[in-house]
């Protein structure tokens, strides 16, 4: 029996990206995009991990299907982690990645630690409240001012050792070997065979949804690598 995972995003990029991961595997990939109107899931976590769940057990439930959602977001060392959680919103709800690199440069201003590190986590749900996680990050620095014009959020600011240039000045093809997103990404479809497995005996269980339910149920094999 063919396997279905919902994508808690509409976003194309991202849809793609994991399809073609996934294409090899007897998998169907699912979008919030074919799906009709529904509420949408509250991220009010106060770590990547917690809002991650939130929003794959949220459309797990509205859907009846395993849903995968993924929380990222930048943490910087001499701002004590932030805008963490909040980088998507950091300078205010209707902020726009421009807005939010302005806030971080001004907050930096004068300071000598630049040191900074992107965060990802993937959690995959499945109604009855079950979760697998897997978690990645990509260390590298502030700059000064903004270089680059590819790539979104905080790309322009953020330089890659490695690289010798920012994330917006690469390819998204050359970001993703290295990113937060992508290492999550592709350690989750390497273990795919396993997650399948998991899927179905999750899946064929008669258990009814638990509306309150908080626990984290996480996979022994993605905790021992996880970053």
């Amino acid at each position: 029996m063919q396997t279905i995972i919902v994508l808690a995003t509409q976003n194309a990029n991202k849809i793609r990206e994991i399809r073609e991961l996934l294409q090899e595997y007897a998998v169907q990939v699912k979008s919030l995009a074919d799906f009709g109107p529904m509420p949408e899931a509250v991220e009010d976590g106060t770590t990547f991990d917690e809002n991650a769940y939130k929003k794959a057990l949220h459309y797990a439930k509205v859907l009846g299907l395993p849903c995968l959602a993924d929380d990222s977001g930048l943490c910087v060392d001499v701002l004590d982690g932030r805008p963490g959680v909040h980088s998507a919103r950091y300078a205010g709800e209707q902020a726009s990645d421009a807005d939010n690199c302005t806030k971080l440069l001004q907050e930096m201003t004068g300071q000598a630690n630049r040191a900074a590190h992107f965060t990802c986590v993937l959690s995959l749900a499945v109604p009855s409240g079950p979760a697998l996680t897997w978690e990645a990050s990509c260390a590298g620095e502030i700059l000064e001012e903004k270089r680059g014009e590819s790539g979104f959020g905080y790309d322009p600011v953020f330089y890659y050792p490695d690289f010798g240039k920012t994330f917006a000045e690469v390819s998204l093809v050359q970001k993703s070997s290295v990113s937060h997103r992508g290492k999550a990404l592709r350690e989750f479809a390497a273990e795919f065979d396993k997650v399948a497995v998991w899927l179905r005996q999750r899946m064929e269980e008669i258990k009814p949804p638990k509306p309150d339910h908080t626990e984290f149920e996480h996979n022994d094999w993605s905790q021992e690598r996880m970053v």
